[in-house]
């Protein structure tokens, strides 16, 4: 794709995410609520209902995101995204009419077999930037989750005022919408000349992970990245509850504070990324963003007022560079017929992390805020998380020194 066509379609996937990501983002202040009215029980025993109901999504998304991957490298992008859109607008209808705890699940999983949109929007940025690009390009999938978790929570907040399920039909139309919008503006990225044929063999997860084997260079970072996804899910899994339980925060304060977060990801991201990462290096720039990460998690843990939750997110931000980095030197080591079928492998891996990531540090705060624990630590998940970043980093200069002498 030329110059002139890179900037448009840039703009283009940024929005179409744009739009997910704040539909997703609307439903995660009231998502404890919901699920405390549903089972009839307490913050601590929705967190660990919490976890389950994310363990059914990635364990969808593990079995489907290769197949759809393949799919985008045999038909384009396409096509796929449109359909994954569809699917979770689908799921926030069914989720929002959700009569008892097991429609969520039925949801969840719903979600999980259409859930590729970021795989295949992965491999669409993959497919018009240039090796030297992609590392500042791949950072706008973070800015688009920043800037949509600034809408989304603010607005789920607000909205959950009215009802904990009034989020989820909004999202819904959210989704819908992105699905117009991709239907009619959203160009094709993949040229005809690199697609390839579909093979379920190649398709089916455990095949899509064996295919990683072919570039023994990148295996060390690949483990960075799923521990650096692991650790995630202390904030992504545990926040609302973290929060709710620790400083007895209401929907619509939980809500601000994703809308921060969502901000300070979308100020690095979206900006000081583009800066950071071509004055550092790509490489310099993965152990730098780690250090913050590390030191944003324990921040986070030791906190014992609500102002230092919103003071201390700046520095857990600044950690958003490493993901792109990392992302950026994988996929310049692989050919461009390829790059749908990398990132439905990679995706496949993160999903694994999606599989533990969540019961592992859900039932960690559950634990250690029930009646049972041996000391109250509702910050246990964050502690964790800090110590996956510093064996990420290990795990990353190793996989760097790989890197470097293969090229």
């Amino acid at each position: 794709m030329s110059s002139k066509r890179t900037a448009p379609a840039l703009v283009f996937i940024f929005i179409t995410l744009l739009i997910d990501v704040t539909g997703l983002g609307i439903i995660i202040p009231v998502f404890p609520k919901l699920i405390e009215q549903l089972i009839h029980g307490n913050i601590s025993q929705a967190a660990s209902w919490g976890g389950w109901l994310s363990f059914s999504y990635a364990a969808m998304q593990f079995l489907f995101s290769p197949i759809l991957g393949g799919l985008s490298d045999r038909f384009g992008r396409r096509p796929v995204l449109l359909f994954s859109l569809f699917g979770f607008g689908l799921d926030y209808i069914l989720q929002g009419f959700a009569p008892t705890i097991e429609w969520l699940f039925v949801g969840r999983l719903l979600a999980g077999v259409t859930g590729a949109s970021f795989t295949t929007a992965t491999a669409y940025i993959a497919d018009i930037s240039t090796p030297e690009k992609r590392a500042q390009n791949f950072g706008l999938i973070g800015a688009a989750f920043g800037v949509g978790f600034i809408l989304g929570p603010a607005a789920g907040g607000f909205l959950g005022q009215y009802g904990p399920r009034v989020p989820f039909f909004v999202a819904a139309g959210l989704t819908m919408v992105n699905f117009l919008y991709g239907f009619f503006i959203l160009p094709e990225s993949l040229a005809p000349e690199n697609r390839r044929p579909f093979n379920w063999r190649r398709a089916n997860p455990i095949g899509s992970l064996k295919r990683l084997g072919k570039y023994p260079v990148i295996l060390g970072l690949v483990a960075s990245l799923v521990l650096v996804y692991i650790a995630g899910f202390a904030v992504q899994g545990t926040w609302t509850f973290y929060s709710m339980e620790k400083f007895k925060w209401d929907e619509k304060t939980v809500g601000l504070s994703l809308a921060a977060i969502g901000l300070s990801f979308a100020i690095v991201q979206g900006g000081l990324s583009r800066i950071i990462i071509p004055k550092l290096g790509p490489q310099r720039s993965v152990y730098v963003g780690l250090l913050f990460s590390a030191i944003g998690f324990l921040l986070f843990a030791i906190a014992t007022q609500s102002w230092m939750m919103f003071a201390f997110m700046m520095v857990y931000a600044m950690g958003g560079i490493a993901g792109p980095s990392i992302q950026g030197i994988i996929s310049n080591q692989v050919p461009a017929n390829e790059q749908g079928e990398l990132q439905g492998a990679l995706t496949s891996l993160t999903s694994t992390t999606s599989i533990f990531g969540p019961l592992i540090m859900t039932n960690l705060f559950s634990f250690f805020t029930s009646p049972a624990a041996p000391v109250y630590l509702p910050g246990a998940p964050f502690y964790l998380a800090s110590v996956l970043v510093i064996i990420s980093a290990i795990l990353s200069r190793r996989g760097l020194n790989r890197s470097l002498s293969a090229d």
